[in-house]
């Protein structure tokens, strides 16, 4: 699974060839990112997507390179365009004979007549810079090959229409657009003009503005024998100094895969494409990124993902560093949520909870008591807060279950809002929520046990909690629990994934079968339906505009990270596990290339939605091959 590959047939086809989307990174935050077709369906495809304020603040700069195969005075365009009405020219995918994603590296390979011609590319870890590479595989003779670059600056969650020229400064070796970025390359001629209405079939799929316009700032060019090069490169920040060549990039980005491979181990082949798709996902900082194209760093994702992007891949020395920064975070014992927009709150109920399990999961992972001892003050504030009362009505009840909810909020991690209103709203005593607490009372009173420090007050009232969770949430004879008691409305007894936790923390309230069983309903291929199909609020399908696809969000589409919790809470008690991955492994090469999707729809085929290239998705399929003989 290194190793992705796509033929004449697949790649031919523009739907199916337009639907796989490849994605590198330059461990800040930014990345290019397109599909196999080499057309760009979405507003967030380009060679150049910088995190101008990492892993944030992305600004989209070189959208394209066109490659253009001059044969005498014929002209073939190599690229793939979509036009404002749904025409596509040129339509290069024709030429397509195969595309690769081996080692992390994109390739595309055409063949027109007697002449082939390959390109690939890759980024500068650590820089916001990009090379693309076009070579001439074979040809009778020398042959011209041109590439087309199409510019713009603009917000990559947004688009730009045209209006005055912008700002272009031509040099011998390609130009500096609008003082943001520069392009170079062999045999510059300058351009000028806009490309207009080029149209993003996907954004139009999710009810967004799907045309913008681009400018066309000019060709580098070259004629080459068969086994030589066009190398052009495109880097911001440190305008006056360049990368390195393009095809030293490339060699370097395979080098450094083999490092981070030999680092981390991998049991096999798909064990190693999930190690570089975690690789993708933790930037500089240490941090991780929620989510490609439009995610940055959140809280509960982090720590929900934490044991399988850094601990499953040993890197524990990141890892020990990002939960140190976390920890710095914490107000009124709560983790502060990052959004992507910049801005700092503290509106997660859970993001803390999950910081308490990830910071005993490295303690018994690595044996790192310094780290315990450092950071067991801070815990034990955690607790404090919590039983005291925290903000958004977080606060331990005199049952010792911790409930919470303010109006407009949601809290826990079904969080969707449609128009300020929360669809999932689960005020109250949520089940996962109390099974996070639960466990974290645990988890906390063994690092203080072996720090040799008193946990007796701890101990009293993890026990307090046990005896309620189990008065309070069994919801019938035939198994499974409730998702909320004690909420606005009374008990919810909706057939929901979150009673996993329960049964799958380490230190969980419940060690039967029940949930295991009663989410049997919920459980698919690809991962696990966030509600039952026989409910009425059901909904089949995570599509359409942005209000729809939120009100399905949390109600019936299938989350993959789920997965791992089953597959935990399955084995803890003895439940059958052969097998269950198998359709999150053959996803590697469906959508989001070597890499697990954040949703999908939750009735069949239980088709890819959400963000591509997922942390927590990623990082529970690596976890629970880990956990599963059978993985």
């Amino acid at each position: 699974m290194t190793e992705i590959r796509f033929g004449r047939q697949a790649c031919g086809t523009l739907e199916e060839a337009a639907a796989r989307e490849w994605l590198m990174v330059d461990g800040l935050g930014g990345f290019a990112m397109g599909t196999v077709a080499g057309l760009r369906t979405r507003r967030y495809h380009g060679l150049l997507v910088v995190a101008t304020t990492p892993p944030i603040g992305r600004q989209l700069g070189l959208a394209a390179l066109d490659p253009v195969l001059v044969l005498g005075n014929e002209r073939v365009r190599l690229a793939t365009h979509e036009w404002a009405g749904g025409v596509v020219d040129p339509a290069g995918h024709r030429f397509l004979e195969c595309f690769t994603l081996a080692e992390g590296i994109p390739m595309w390979r055409w063949v027109v007549g007697e002449v082939a011609v390959e390109s690939s590319l890759a980024m500068a870890p650590g820089r916001p810079a990009v090379g693309v590479v076009h070579r001439v595989v074979r040809a009778p003779g020398p042959v011209r090959l041109e590439v087309e670059a199409l510019c713009t600056w603009r917000d990559v969650h947004g688009q730009r229409t045209a209006g005055p020229d912008p700002v272009v400064e031509a040099g011998a070796d390609g130009f500096v657009f609008e003082g943001a970025y520069r392009v170079r390359g062999p045999g510059y001629t300058p351009g000028g003009a806009w490309y207009r209405g080029v149209r993003y079939r996907v954004e139009a799929e999710r009810g967004l503005t799907d045309t913008e316009d681009l400018w066309f700032a000019g060709t580098f060019g070259a004629t080459l024998a068969a086994g030589e090069t066009l190398e052009v490169e495109a880097w911001a920040g440190d305008l006056a100094t360049p990368p390195l060549p393009a095809g030293t990039l490339v060699a370097g980005a395979r080098t450094r895969v083999r490092q981070v491979l030999a680092r981390a181990k991998p049991a096999d082949e798909v064990d190693a494409a999930l190690i570089l798709a975690a690789d993708q996902l933790v930037v500089a900082g240490p941090r991780i990124v929620a989510g490609y194209p439009w995610f940055g760093d959140w809280s509960r994702d982090t720590m929900t993902s934490y044991e399988g992007l850094l601990l499953a891949t040993g890197r524990f020395d990141e890892g020990r560093a990002l939960l140190e920064a976390a920890a710095g975070s914490l107000s009124e014992g709560m983790l502060a949520n990052t959004a992507d927009v910049g801005g700092t709150e503290y509106n997660t109920v859970d993001g803390t909870l999950w910081f308490l399990h990830a910071v005993h999961r490295h303690v018994e992972v690595t044996g790192d008591l310094d780290l315990a001892a450092g950071l067991a003050d801070r815990l034990v504030d955690i607790v404090d807060h919590h039983v005291a009362g925290t903000r958004f009505g977080i606060k331990v009840e005199p049952d010792g279950l911790l409930t919470q909810g303010a109006p407009g909020w949601a809290l826990t991690w079904m969080d969707a809002r449609v128009n300020g209103v929360p669809i999932t709203a689960r005020a109250g005593k949520a089940v996962e929520v109390n099974a996070l607490w639960i466990n974290g009372l645990a988890a906390v009173g063994d690092l203080l046990g072996r720090l040799g420090r008193d946990r007796s007050a701890l101990a009293s009232i993890e026990a307090r909690a046990r005896g309620s969770f189990a008065e309070r949430f069994p919801r019938r004879p035939g198994g499974g629990l409730l998702d909320v008691v004690d909420g606005p409305a009374g008990d919810d007894a909706s057939l929901r994934p979150n009673q996993l936790l329960a049964v799958s923390l380490p230190f969980g309230p419940v060690r039967d079968p029940g949930p295991v069983l009663a989410c049997a309903p919920l459980l698919t291929p690809l991962g696990l339906r966030s509600l039952d199909p026989a409910d009425p609020a059901y909904r089949p399908l995570h599509r359409g505009g942005p209000a729809d696809r939120d009100a399905a969000y949390h109600q019936g589409t299938v989350w993959p990270w789920l997965i791992g919790p089953y597959v935990e809470a399955a084995q803890r008690v003895g439940l059958p596990t052969a097998g269950l991955l198998d359709g999150l492994v053959a996803h590697l090469g469906d959508w989001g290339l070597g890499s697990v999707s954040e949703t999908t729809d939750g009735a069949e085929p239980n088709a890819a939605t959400g963000c591509p290239f997922q942390a927590w998705s990623v990082a529970e399929l690596l976890r629970a091959r880990r956990l599963s003989p059978a993985g």
